[in-house]
């Protein structure tokens, strides 16, 4: 398989990753909770792929005239990208987590009949 094969095959699943990252980052940010457990298995996978193919490109003999070019530049702008809002997600997921959990509707205010019952006194 040419580098050209190689990096174009990375840079696809660096796209796939990202998008990932930004999945998690809306479910993070809209709906305050952690993905769920089939997302992080989907998550893991996905990570070792991207694992695999990293390795397989540096264990990859260069050749002459093979540099990567645009498609090494992008692969590479993609995965600081990745790596980027992966750390934002990781935030956001602390703060999930410390974050006491908010009910979807807040409580009714208190009546005034309930109000002047408290402090004894009549309506």
């Amino acid at each position: 398989m040419s580098l050209a094969d190689t990096l174009a095959r990375h840079l696809a699943l660096c796209d796939e990753l990202h998008q990932l990252c930004l999945e998690e980052n809306r479910i993070l940010k809209q709906e305050r909770r952690a993905p769920d457990a089939a997302w992080r298995e989907r998550k893991q996978e996905l990570a070792a792929r991207f694992e695999v193919s990293v390795q397989e490109m540096r264990t990859r003999q260069p050749q002459a005239g093979d540099h990567g070019g645009e498609l090494l530049e992008r692969a590479r702008q993609r995965s600081l990208q990745i790596l980027h809002l992966d750390r934002e997600n990781e935030q956001l997921l602390l703060r999930c987590s410390l974050a006491p959990a908010r009910p979807d509707t807040p409580p009714p205010p208190p009546s005034a009949a309930g109000a002047l019952r408290a402090y004894g006194r009549k309506a």
